[in-house]
């Protein structure tokens, strides 16, 4: 048809311009991909005669500001709705720890849908007569995970393990329910990414590391989101899907985030691309291009894969959403000048918090021809067409704010079924099933902490600082135990730190990592809690108090546990379950007389490390030997035996620690106290336990500093992404002079964080902050230093990066 021969005539215009050197990819070939090596796909249900029309007529009526209004999104942590009479945007979505307007970022659905209407309001407004309608976006990725009372959903890993596609639509169906009920039209997934290297912190993010179960899973979750291809709307509860992140993020060179994914052009097609056709097939609106590079290119400046693959070979007739400021990151561009990334085919730029000099600067290119009329053209048919197809220019929204919906019983029963099939058993020597009438002791950091099964992406973008009371239809792993063994004659009894006065017949522990997202999540080891084994006590006096053990494990990626087995009688991988941990009860405990109600079905869709060090361990791979293979998973109906296993790991364990500087009375491996220093230290009592703190003091005369120090750390990415240095302490004595806080070169004066006042508090600097103040962010091998004249005492009982923003302070710079 007219607009596909457009299309194509556009498409060889792009890549004529990226060969030009406007654009990604470089002239010596590599990150240029060949085209007909790609499979063929088809989008189904976006481009229609009548929809055609009615955008054309639109298109006509517009004016280049309005254009480019449509090819921007701003968070709404940075745009007010009255920003709007003089930017026409086209997008507003709410990162992960931007809150309602005027309410607290862990809010419920009225909030959110409160905050929708105020944007879609202005902009209606502004434009009486011909607004263009705003898509509001957000990443429901595990259920609509921003909204205190959503239901969350397993994340990807563990949906992995269940291997059920039919599940995957209908968790789908539920996530874009609770998602339109909160007045949000598009759901930031799925994630169709094929992690290989499991020390990447979006591990958890990706259904497996093998391309077929992704494959089987994209088509699923893209009709879930958004209904039969062409036939759901926002009206009938459906909301726009993007697949996400185009191309390679799970590939990356050590698994580092937003890395470059140095592999060929054919395992990019075969690994990294398998789930993209069957979502453009299935009819996805969106697909959202990645931070990562391919072969030394940004993706977001890539015209040979966003435009002649993606858009041409694969025929995706939807639109391409870059991510948080990505096009920053394309050579060239800053985050409010990106001629490039447009030209190569993104459609929209996700411009948190630089939308409005990046609208000014590409109005003002447009203006000047640096984009052609062409490709603006074709940018903001695609987002029309999408708008259009997902009913947004009928203002009905009969979801928005309805009863019953966000957190329905219905959507929670799925989430629990979805618990049960994610379990995968590694190892039982007949403890399990647990009979219903026993005395059981739940135990471990993890036992009865929604927001830590839940981990990353809920509620804050790295799951961090939740509590129970913030998943209010939530239900703990240790609860389901409880009211499992209370319906057949049992007892659970919580105990975090394992200690009885009763001797239980069995001990449940349950334990595992602490939440994380993108970036932070990156680990240099698999093993897990390297040099610290808080759990691993616990097991082991257990097992020296003759208690048999099951061991519930937590986690977003496979890692090293042999220790952890070897102490344990059963071991079960649970990954990150979400609100419903009632599903780990339907499996774990059995009848009167222990038999069991539910059978695991669950089998590793990620293989399991032998050592720390096995990094990518991919089935098919050079050199395969895992502990547990991919597919692996016992059952009640197929039992099996683990022998002893070595407990070596392999790897340095002081490579895991890049982000504690201070912990539990001691600095924790690879950082020191830097000797030296006239700086007096004692162990004190910290907040929460003895010997928790350090106590330090300055000489009366003189000048003197304290210094934790430590391996070099390039701090450049936690800088971009708003990380905090946070420090719990108490002072003990007021300062008399000048004291200064210097992080690497950076130094602000700290005098006023240290005036007089009783008890332990908490102080969070932005590492943007100190990166003004002088701080070489990619070399930082001193994480705090102290500075001052004496007399001063403080405690300090913490130290770290951390991303919770809440009381955060930038002190004045000091200059050297």
């Amino acid at each position: 048809m007219k607009v596909r021969a457009t299309f194509l005539a556009t498409a060889a215009m792009l890549l004529a311009t990226a060969a030009s050197g406007q654009g990604d990819p470089p002239a010596s070939g590599r990150g240029v991909a060949t085209p007909a090596l790609w499979p063929k796909a088809a989008s189904r249900g976006l481009v229609v005669p009548e929809t055609e029309a009615r955008v054309t007529r639109i298109m006509a009526g517009m004016t280049l500001e309005e254009k480019i209004g449509q090819m921007i999104q701003a968070d709404i942590g940075a745009i007010k709705p009255e920003d709007l009479r003089r930017y026409p945007l086209g997008s507003i979505l709410a990162g992960g720890s931007s809150p309602p307007i005027g309410k607290p970022d862990r809010s419920p659905g009225p909030d959110w849908a409160a905050t929708a209407r105020a944007f879609a309001d202005v902009a209606a407004d502004a434009r009486k007569g011909r607004a263009i309608p705003l898509l509001f976006g957000i990443d429901a990725v595990h259920g609509n995970n921003n909204i205190v009372g959503a239901t969350i959903f397993p994340h990807n890993i563990g949906l992995g393990a269940a291997r059920d596609p039919a599940l995957i639509r209908r968790i789908g169906e539920a996530t874009a329910r609770e998602t339109a009920a909160a007045g949000i039209d598009w759901a930031f997934g799925p994630t169709l990414t094929v992690p290989q290297d499991d020390r990447w912190g979006r591990t958890y993010e990706g259904y497996s590391e093998d391309p077929a179960v992704v494959r089987s899973y994209a088509a699923a979750m893209v009709e879930g989101l958004q209904g039969d291809a062409g036939a759901g709307r926002i009206q009938n509860g459906h909301v726009a899907a993007s697949a996400k992140h185009f191309l390679g993020d799970g590939g990356t060179k050590d698994g580092i985030d937003q890395g470059d994914a140095d592999v060929a052009e054919r395992t990019l097609i075969d690994i990294h691309a398998a789930g993209y056709p069957p979502a453009i097939e299935a009819g996805v609106m969106t697909v959202m291009a990645s931070f990562s590079s391919w072969q030394g290119a940004k993706m977001h400046g890539n015209a040979s894969l966003l435009t002649a693959v993606l858009k041409k070979q694969m025929g995706f007739d939807g639109f391409v959403i870059g991510d948080w400021d990505g096009h920053a990151q394309v050579t060239g561009c800053t985050k409010t000048d990106c001629a490039a990334a447009f030209n190569a085919g993104l459609d929209m730029a996700m411009a948190p918090d630089s939308w409005r000099g990046l609208y000014d600067t590409t109005l003002a290119q447009a203006r000047a021809g640096t984009m052609p009329m062409a490709r603006i053209d074709d940018a903001v048919r695609r987002i029309l067409r999408v708008k259009a197809r997902l009913g947004l220019f009928d203002t009905a929204r009969p979801w928005t704010n309805r009863s019953g919906v966000i957190g329905a019983p219905e959507h929670r029963a799925l989430a629990r079924e979805a618990v049960a099939k994610s379990l995968v058993l590694l190892k039982n020597d007949g403890i399990l099933p647990l009979k219903a009438t026993a005395n059981v002791l739940v135990a471990g950091s993890h036992a009865d902490d929604i927001g830590l099964q839940s981990g990353g992406w809920t509620l804050s973008w790295q799951g961090d600082g939740n509590t129970n009371k913030d998943f209010p239809a939530g239900q703990s792993i240790y609860a389901g135990i409880a009211e499992a063994l209370a319906e057949g004659g049992g007892s659970a009894t919580l105990s975090l730190d394992g200690r009885f006065t009763r001797k239980p017949d069995v001990a449940v522990v349950v334990f595992g990592e602490m939440p994380y997202a993108e970036m932070r999540g990156d680990v240099r080891t698999l093993e897990f809690q390297a040099g610290d084994k808080e759990a691993l006590a616990l097991l082991r006096r257990f097992k020296t108090a003759g208690i048999p053990t099951v061991s519930v494990f937590l986690s977003g990626r496979p890692l090293w546990v042999n220790p952890e087995l070897n102490q344990s009688d059963a071991f079960v991988a649970a990954w990150l379950p979400g609100s419903q941990g009632g599903g780990v009860a339907d499996v774990l405990v059995g009848d009167r007389n222990g038999k069991p109600r539910r059978d695991f079905a669950g089998s590793l869709s990620f293989s399991w490390p032998r050592t720390a060090g096995q990094f990518m361990l991919n089935r098919g791979g050079a050199d395969y030997a895992p502990l547990f293979a991919f597919g692996y998973g016992l059952s009640y109906a197929r039992p099996g035996k683990v022998p002893k296993l070595a407990e070596v790991a392999g790897v340095d364990a002081s490579l895991a620690n890049t982000s504690l500087f201070f912990a539990k009375g001691r600095v924790p491996a690879p950082f020191a106290f830097a000797p030296g220093s006239r700086v007096a230290r004692q162990a004190v009592d910290g907040p929460q336990t003895q010997e928790g703190a350090v106590r330090l003091d300055w000489p009366a005369t003189g000048e003197a500093s304290v210094r934790i120090a430590g391996p070099s750390l390039d701090l450049t990415r936690e800088t971009n992404a708003d990380i905090m240095l946070q420090m719990q302490y108490r002072v003990e004595r007021a300062p008399t002079a000048r004291v200064t806080l210097s992080t690497g070169t950076g130094s602000v004066d700290a005098t006023a964080l240290f005036a007089a006042g009783a008890g332990w508090r908490t102080v969070r600097v932005p590492l943007k902050c100190l990166r003004d103040a002088g701080m070489n962010v990619a070399q930082v091998d001193t994480p705090l230093a102290l500075t001052a004249t004496g007399p001063l005492s403080i405690a300090i009982a913490d130290l770290r990066l951390a991303t919770d923003p809440a009381g955060s302070v930038c002190p004045p710079a000091v200059r050297r």
